[in-house]
Order: structure tokens, then C-alpha cells, then sequence
């Protein structure tokens, strides 16, 4: 036996169809919000930097390296935080501002990728820091720039698929910070703030891989829904 609406609309599936609308308007602002929390503590990190680097505060003696030359370690807080809360939204279902939002994050992603291998390969390492976590750095600098490079050669061919894939990679290594916080807190708690530089270099590495694994399964399932 099937239900059937009646002329007038007021059938069970149209009853149905503002729940589900109001439902689905819920979830896309879950997702856009869920981004720009895990993206808190970074953001906030990166804006205490840059009121130092900018002459608002002292300089801190772990930002003393940044102060000789501070244009690049500026472009690259200031583009990683437009990059984190407004990539955010491209998740969400607002797509009527996804194109006009995307011709921003690209510029501001490759900002973001580029100006931190140049801070790998250029500044002093702060203490800690060792050889293992700068290869993961310009790993990850790397991937990220052509990731957003092969992005954008897909959605200039109309491949969207493909595209939405990249953008996907580039956006979870870029946040690979807010994961960062949540790795270190947790292995600080546990083994005191015992910590030399393979290790830090391990949890941090933890954070990248593990926002690349949601990556995949994101777009495993986006593309197994499509070809459903």
C-alpha cells in the first residue's frame, strides 16, 4: 500500500518535505561550524602572532626568529586564517557564493602553503624541532600547493568531482594545525611534557594524517553516493 499527496499538498510527504528541508539547513551549518572550531586555537595562536609581529605587543622570545624578516611569516598567519574560516563554508550548502568564495581560497591557500615551505627552508627551527618534522613540513607544503594547483586544472576542464577531491586534500592539510592541538594535548597529558624532536615530530605528523584519512573517506563516500 502506498501514500499518496492529495492535490493540495497536504499528504504525508509534503508534511514531510519541511522537516527534511529544515533538517538538511541544520547540517549544513554543522559541518562549516565544526571547521571553524577545530580551527579556533590556530587562529587564535596566529592572531597573537601577528599583533606581535605587527608592533601591537613585545616580541616573545619563541617570536624572536620571526622579527628579522616578518613579511612572510605575516602573509602566511594572515592568509591561513581567511583560508581556515572562509574554506569552512565551502562545505556547508550555501553554493551560491562557493565560485566567488573559491577565486579567494586559492590565492590564499597557495599563500598559505608556499610561504610555510619558505619559512621550513629559511628560518631557524625553534627548539624541538628537528629534521623529521621539517621533511614532514615540506611534504605537506608541497602537497598542499598541488593539490590546489590540480583543483583548480579541474575545475577549469569542468571535471567537478575531481575538483571538489583536491579542494578536499588541500583544505585538510591546510587545518592540519587545529588537529596538531588536539594530538599534543593529548600525548602532553599523558606522558607529562616528555617530548624530544622524533616524537613531536610524530604527533604532529598524527595530526596531518589523520585530517588526510577523513579526506579519503569523504571523498569515498561522496563519490560511492554519486555513483549509487
Amino acid at each position: 500500500m502506498t501514500l499518496e499527496t492529495n492535490g493540495t499538498g497536504t499528504g504525508p510527504e509534503s508534511s514531510a518535505r519541511p522537516r527534511r528541508q529544515s533538517t538538511g539547513a541544520r547540517a549544513g551549518w554543522l559541518i562549516p561550524a565544526g571547521l571553524i572550531a577545530l580551527g579556533f586555537v590556530p587562529v587564535l595562536a596566529g592572531a597573537l602572532r601577528l599583533t606581535e609581529l605587527t608592533g601591537g605587543a613585545d616580541v616573545m622570545p619563541a617570536n624572536a626568529r620571526f622579527a628579522a624578516m616578518p613579511l612572510p611569516v605575516v602573509l602566511h598567519i594572515a592568509a591561513a586564517m581567511l583560508y581556515s574560516v572562509l574554506g569552512a563554508f565551502q562545505f556547508g550548502r550555501r553554493r551560491r557564493w562557493h565560485r566567488p568564495a573559491g577565486r579567494i581560497l586559492i590565492p590564499a591557500g597557495l599563500v598559505v602553503a608556499l610561504s610555510g615551505l619558505w619559512m621550513t627552508l629559511f628560518l631557524d627551527r625553534p627548539p624541538g624541532d628537528g629534521d623529521l618534522l621539517a621533511a614532514f613540513r615540506l611534504v605537506v607544503g608541497t602537497a598542499m600547493a598541488v593539490s590546489l594547483v590540480l583543483g583548480l586544472r579541474s575545475i577549469l576542464r569542468r571535471d567537478i568531482a575531481r575538483h571538489r577531491a583536491w579542494m578536499t586534500r588541500a583544505y585538510a592539510l591546510g587545518m592540519g594545525a587545529g588537529t596538531q592541538a588536539f594530538t599534543q594535548a593529548a600525548w602532553l597529558a599523558v606522558h607529562d611534557g616528555a617530548q624530544d624532536e622524533v616524537t613531536r615530530a610524530l604527533v604532529l605528523g598524527a595530526g596531518w594524517a589523520i585530517n588526510l584519512a577523513v579526506a579519503e573517506w569523504v571523498i569515498r563516500r561522496r563519490r560511492a553516493r554519486v555513483s549509487a
